[in-house]
C-alpha cells in the first residue's frame, strides 16, 4: 500500500520535510564539490577524471531534484537559496587543494559516507516511524546511489596511479546507477 500526504498527519509531514530540506542542503553542496572538483582538478592525465566527476555531479543533481520534488508533493516548499543551503549542510564545504587527486577523491568518498550515515541515522528512523513509505524508498534509492559512488570512488583510490581512470565509457560505468 503506498503512503499518501492524507495518511501522515500534518506534524509529521513537517518533521519529514525538515529532514528531507537537511538532506537537500547535504546533497547540494555534495553536488557542488564534485562540480568545483571537475572545474579544478590538476592532475597528469586531468580529461578522465574530469568526465568521473561530471557523471557524479550529474547523478546527484538528479537526486537533488528527487529530493526537493518529495518536499512539495508533501505540500511544502524546498530549500531554494545557498545561503540557506550552507548554513544547514552537515557537510565541510571545500576542498582546498586540487593538485592532488588522491585528496579529492578522499574528501569525497568521506561526504559521501557522511550522507549515507545521515540518512540511514535521521531519515529512515523518521520514514518508518511515520508509515512514510514514499520516502523511505527514496532514501534507499539515494543510498544505493552513493555506495555506488563510494565503491568506484576507492576502486580508483586502490589504483597505483589515481590519476587513471578506466578506460570504460560512461554508459558501461553508471548504467546501473542512473536507470535508479
Amino acid at each position: 500500500m503506498k503512503t499518501t500526504r492524507q495518511e501522515i498527519p500534518d506534524k509529521n509531514i513537517e518533521e519529514i520535510v525538515i529532514a528531507l530540506n537537511l538532506l537537500l542542503a547535504d546533497e547540494y553542496l555534495l553536488s557542488t564539490k564534485i562540480r568545483n572538483a571537475y572545474w579544478n582538478v590538476s592532475c597528469p592525465s586531468p580529461y578522465e577524471l574530469r568526465n568521473f566527476f561530471k557523471i557524479q555531479y550529474e547523478i546527484l543533481d538528479e537526486m537533488v531534484d528527487h529530493i526537493a520534488k518529495r518536499v512539495h508533493s508533501l505540500g511544502h516548499f524546498s530549500l531554494y537559496s545557498m545561503q540557506n543551503f550552507l548554513n544547514l549542510t552537515r557537510l565541510i564545504e571545500g576542498i582546498d587543494n586540487f593538485d592532488h587527486s588522491t585528496f579529492i577523491i578522499q574528501t569525497l568518498v568521506t561526504d559521501h559516507k557522511t550522507v549515507i550515515g545521515i540518512i540511514r541515522e535521521n531519515i529512515i528512523p523518521l520514514t518508518n516511524k511515520f508509515n512514510d513509505s514514499i520516502t523511505s524508498d527514496l532514501a534507499t534509492s539515494i543510498i544505493e546511489q552513493h555506495e555506488k559512488i563510494v565503491w568506484m570512488l576507492r576502486a580508483f583510490l586502490s589504483k597505483s596511479d589515481t590519476t587513471t581512470v578506466h578506460k570504460r565509457t560512461k554508459s558501461a560505468q553508471f548504467t546501473d546507477i542512473q536507470d535508479q
